[in-house]
C-alpha cells in the first residue's frame, strides 16, 4: 500500500515522492514521480545501491544510471521506483562480502554464488504493484535487464519500448559489466 505521498524537489527537478509496501515496514520501497503527459510513461525501476547511489562507487554503473533516469524524469516527467533490494537482493553486508571476493578475483556473479546466493534474487512485484495503483499499463522502460521487461509484462503491462540506459562505464567497472552482458544477458554494446 501507499504508505505517505509528499512533494519533493530535488536537484533533478520537481516529483512527488512516494513510499510504498507493508504498514510498519521499516525500509519501504520509494517512487519519484512526475505526470508525464501522453498514454506512456517512461519508467526505472531501481534496485537500491548503497555504495553506488549514495557514495559514488566506480564497481558498478547503479549511480550514473540513477542519475541520468531522475535527470530526464526531472526535465519530461516519469516515474523512478526504487527497490530496497541491495546488491541483487542479497542485503548490503553479503555485497560487501562479495566485493571482497571480487577484489580477490572472482566476478560479480561468482561472488554471490561463493556466497550462497542466487545469481539474482530481485523480485518486482512491488513495482508492477505500484504501476498499477498508479493506473500506469503502458511504459518506456529504462533498463538493460530482459528481466525486469519479463517482469513488466507477465504482470499484464505493456512494455512499448526498452530504451538502453548505457552510463557510467569506467575502467573499475568493465568486468562487472562483461559479466552483466555475458553471463546474465543484460542488454549492452558500449564499452565492452
Amino acid at each position: 500500500m501507499i504508505l505517505g505521498s509528499t512533494a519533493l524537489p530535488t536537484s533533478h527537478g520537481a516529483f512527488r515522492f512516494l513510499a510504498f509496501g507493508e504498514i510498519g515496514e521499516e525500509h519501504p520501497h520509494v517512487a519519484l514521480y512526475q505526470e508525464q503527459a501522453g498514454g506512456v510513461t517512461d519508467v526505472r525501476i531501481h534496485s537500491e545501491c548503497m555504495t553506488g547511489d549514495v557514495f559514488g562507487s566506480m564497481r558498478c554503473d547503479c549511480g550514473p544510471q540513477l542519475n541520468a533516469a531522475l535527470d530526464q524524469f526531472g526535465a519530461s516527467g516519469g516515474i523512478l521506483i526504487y527497490l530496497r533490494q541491495e546488491g541483487r537482493g542479497i542485503g548490503l553486508v553479503e555485497k560487501i562480502k562479495a566485493y571482497e571476493l571480487q577484489s580477490q578475483g572472482l566476478d560479480t556473479l561468482d561472488a554471490n554464488l561463493e556466497l550462497g546466493h542466487g545469481i539474482d534474487d530481485r523480485q518486482y512485484d512491488a513495482a508492477t504493484w505500484l504501476l498499477n495503483e498508479l493506473g500506469i499499463s503502458r511504459v518506456n522502460l529504462y533498463s538493460n535487464n530482459p528481466e525486469k521487461v519479463d517482469a513488466l509484462v507477465k504482470s499484464g503491462i505493456e512494455v512499448v519500448q526498452r530504451v538502453p540506459l548505457e552510463v557510467g562505464q569506467s575502467e573499475e567497472n568493465a568486468l562487472y559489466l562483461r559479466t552483466k552482458k555475458g553471463r546474465m544477458g543484460h542488454l549492452l554494446k558500449h564499452g565492452l
